[in-house]
């Protein structure tokens, strides 16, 4: 049987890594919360994203969406820390999202009832979605190999480091509705005559307009070319309700990288409710920096 490692790794649903992989790098996830019409639930209970987008459509409000509470952090804390392990926690950027002000509040309150609170460490992605999830797979295998959480959170901080993330959106509507629309502001005017190409630095960053989904899916190729030629071939891709697309993109991945994607998943409700259906995105970081 194998041992328990002594750091755990934690990390927040809007990471979208799939179950499988998550079970199988032992990685806790903790769940943000969507809001429709006044109606709030846990991110992690919504599945049928096709009956979300058709209940975000309808809704006159839109979405909101809000961190996990103090007490969902302490809750997956608490047990980790009572089995005298370690925790590295890698959340969404605190640009976008108040979850690592959350986590650090947990951890406060757990050194303050001298329940092992020090023994937690909170790493700002400054990313979200594959970008963070990249960042968690790199703790969660520096973790499986037994080394401690200095160790293991200087590895997620590798891969932030080296990550780069792309991603297409049909529109910049639901960004703008949302107030997570960062230094995309600037667009606006032109939105219905652009697909635009952002990334996530902190927060929400144009990276460059083009006119048609095509050219921008191209694009995106060319980004992963540049990933490739640089010797960063530990590569992910995401999106929104658009799996053949994605499957597109897959496999021209797959030609460029030479080998197999890291994960592939789609984007949940949290984050969905901020970009709308139709994003596209890849990127990548280091092989040896996953491993």
């Amino acid at each position: 049987m194998t041992p328990t490692p002594p750091t755990a790794v934690v990390c927040d649903t809007t990471a979208y890594l799939p179950a499988e992989l998550l079970a199988e790098r032992g990685i806790e996830t903790i769940s943000l919360y969507v809001s429709i019409d006044g109606h709030q639930e846990p991110e992690s209970e919504i599945s049928d994203y096709a009956d979300f987008y058709q209940r975000l459509r309808a809704s006159e409000g839109g979405a909101t969406t809000s961190q996990p509470s103090i007490g969902d952090f302490v809750s997956v804390y608490e047990p980790l820390l009572e089995a005298g392990r370690e925790i590295v926690s890698v959340h969404i950027s605190a640009g976008i999202s108040g979850t690592c002000e959350a986590a650090s509040q947990a951890r406060e309150r757990l050194i303050a009832e001298d329940k092992g609170g020090e023994r937690i460490h909170v790493l700002d992605s400054r990313s979200a979605a594959g970008g963070m999830g990249l960042s968690a797979l790199a703790a969660s295998g520096a973790a499986a190999h037994g080394d401690d959480a200095e160790a293991v959170l200087a590895r997620a901080q590798q891969a932030r480091e080296e990550l780069k993330m792309w991603f297409a959106v049909d529109t910049l509507e639901y960004l703008r509705r949302g107030g997570r629309i960062g230094g995309a502001a600037a667009w606006i005017g032109s939105a219905l005559k652009i697909k635009p190409i952002l990334t996530l630095e902190e927060e929400i960053t144009p990276v460059e307009r083009v006119r048609t989904r095509a050219r921008s899916i191209e694009r995106l190729r060319d980004y992963a070319r540049q990933r490739h030629e640089s010797g960063l071939d530990g590569w992910v891709v995401q999106h929104i309700q658009d799996d053949e697309t994605a499957a597109g993109l897959i496999d021209d991945g797959r030609e460029i990288f030479g080998c197999e994607p890291a994960f592939v998943s789609e984007i949940g409700a949290v984050l969905g409710a901020h970009v709308g259906p139709g994003l596209l995105g890849i990127g990548s970081v280091s092989t040896s920096v996953l491993e």
